[in-house]
């Protein structure tokens, strides 16, 4: 039997997953499977960058350019991390420092302790916290009693979602910049039922957030998120030389003679032979797209000159149209290893987060030094301060020089940042890494769209479309839809069934 050939469009994570999970797929169905992963760059791995600093002084740091951390639910990305052998050396973070908090005006408060997203576990600390008022605490107590949505009802900003459940004090103050600080998203745009499904879903069976957390702490699912506030630390891990580690397990499994780098993939054409991928002219029996949505809509219409059917070029139409309409966000992230003697309040928690409300250049800000052992000499603190996102974009139009002076001002308010002199004195570094349109912004109406795209592009012969433009952001939603994304290839190729490990 002939090798099955499959191309691969794109060495980000979405891409080096697919390949992975083909591979695992074909060895379980024993089928003859050949990869080739084309990547337009000079490296793979996307956005997940890990780069090892020298510092002024000699000292090494450990810097994740992107994701410093994954996710263990939904369970794709350590599963995937079991099967190819390198689960047992991931990174916890520390136990010390577990939590966030949030920027008001010169100090940091506590996300109210078993406060997680926008669900309340522990009433009495939101009952204490100095985060709302009087009056923004009873509004919040009152959410038990407030009708649900019309079942008719598809989807809802997640800003309209909170401040109607939970009151806008509520989302001002604490929610909008938990999500935020997620998504580099406006909130009053993003979609609830693409973004927070679980506590969408719970509304609805409920009928309140307070009512869905009654229920499941008398059942005992809710153990993780009564210990934490903001994040779930213990549901997160991280590789010891950073997240670089994970785009090289995959790179070798799926085998670096099978990645090309410098490919850009410029065409598609529909052949006998199946997919022709331009400029080179090599065919394939099918073909992945897991490029960022611009490149793969481009990439889509250029098939339309070998369409054969009139519904082919319908899907085409559609897919382009639908993937062309996710916007994108752009943030810059200003990294610097400074002395901890040069931060006069250091906070007792791995990062905080900035409310809109309080109109500064920083989104965010997280201690990545903290989090993990090894990532800097003890008597330094690595900080990574987002910036820009969806309400912010102008942002990105600044000089690094700029941003640099505007972070580090605002960290002298925040965290009292020694900014008596310029932070170049006595950083041991300062890097400004920008990811331009970077992240999809899944906007009210998004599972619409998704569902628009991936009935068209069923449609189209020997094509997927794997991509963090509608199947999920984050490294655990993205390998597992890479992992849907290599099913789909492996059921259209060959209808064994793999056996239960």
């Amino acid at each position: 039997m002939a090798p099955i050939r499959i191309a691969i469009v794109g060495g980000g994570l979405s891409g080096l997953a697919t390949g992975v999970h083909l591979r695992l797929l074909a060895n379980c169905h024993r089928l003859p499977l050949e990869i080739t992963l084309f990547e337009a760059s000079s490296r793979i791995g996307g956005v997940i960058q890990t780069e090892r600093i020298v510092g002024r002084d000699g000292g090494e740091f450990v810097v994740d350019h992107g994701a410093d951390m994954f996710a263990t639910n939904p369970p794709a990305a350590i599963e995937l991390c079991q099967r190819l052998g390198v689960a047992d050396g991931l990174l916890r973070p520390q136990q010390v420092g577990r939590g966030a908090m949030i920027a008001r005006g010169d100090r940091l408060i506590p996300i109210p302790d078993g406060f997680v997203l926008m669900r309340a576990t522990k009433m009495m600390s939101m009952v204490s916290t100095p985060l709302l008022s009087p009056r923004g605490k009873l509004r919040l107590l009152a959410e038990r009693f407030v009708r649900p949505r019309d079942p008719s009802l598809e989807d809802e900003s997640v800003g309209s979602f909170v401040a109607r459940r939970l009151g806008r004090e509520c989302l001002q103050n604490i929610v909008a910049p938990l999500v935020a600080g997620i998504y580099t998203a406006d909130i009053d745009r993003l979609s609830m039922a693409a973004t927070m499904k679980p506590l969408w879903d719970m509304e609805a069976r409920d009928g309140s957030l307070a009512r869905a957390t009654l229920r499941r702490k008398r059942s005992g699912e809710d153990a993780t998120e009564r210990t934490s506030s903001g994040a779930r630390y213990e549901q997160f891990r991280a590789f010891p030389g950073g997240m670089i580690e994970l785009i090289q397990a995959l790179a070798s499994g799926i085998g670096s003679d099978n990645i090309r780098l410098n490919s850009p993939v410029e065409s598609l054409a529909t052949t006998a032979n199946g997919t022709e991928l331009g400029p080179g002219g090599e065919s394939f029996d099918r073909v992945v797209l897991a490029s960022p949505a611009p490149v793969s809509a481009q990439l889509l219409a250029t098939l339309r000159t070998t369409a054969a059917a009139e519904s082919h070029l319908q899907a085409i139409d559609t897919v382009v149209s639908e993937l062309g309409g996710i916007g994108y966000a752009s943030t810059a992230i200003v990294v610097m290893a400074v002395p901890r003697q040069a931060i006069a309040r250091m906070p007792k928690t791995f990062g905080f987060v900035v409310p809109p409300s309080e109109q500064r250049t920083i989104l965010a800000g997280s201690f990545a030094s903290e989090k993990f052992c090894g990532r800097a000499p003890h008597d330094h603190v690595i900080i990574r301060a987002f910036a820009g996102g969806a309400l912010h974009p102008q942002v990105l139009e600044q000089s690094d020089e700029a941003i640099v002076e505007i972070v580090a001002n605002e960290l002298g308010d925040i965290i009292g940042l020694d900014v008596s002199k310029s932070v170049h004195d006595f950083a041991a570094f300062i890097k400004v890494i920008r990811w331009n349109k970077a992240m999809p912004q899944y906007e009210v109406g998004h599972l619409r769209k998704a569902a628009a795209i991936d009935s068209a592009i069923s449609q189209l012969p020997n094509i997927e479309l794997v991509t963090n433009a509608y199947g999920g952001v984050g490294i655990a939603p993205v390998i597992a839809a890479a992992e849907r994304g290599a099913q789909r290839v492996l059921a259209s190729v060959s209808k064994t069934q793999c056996s239960p490990e």
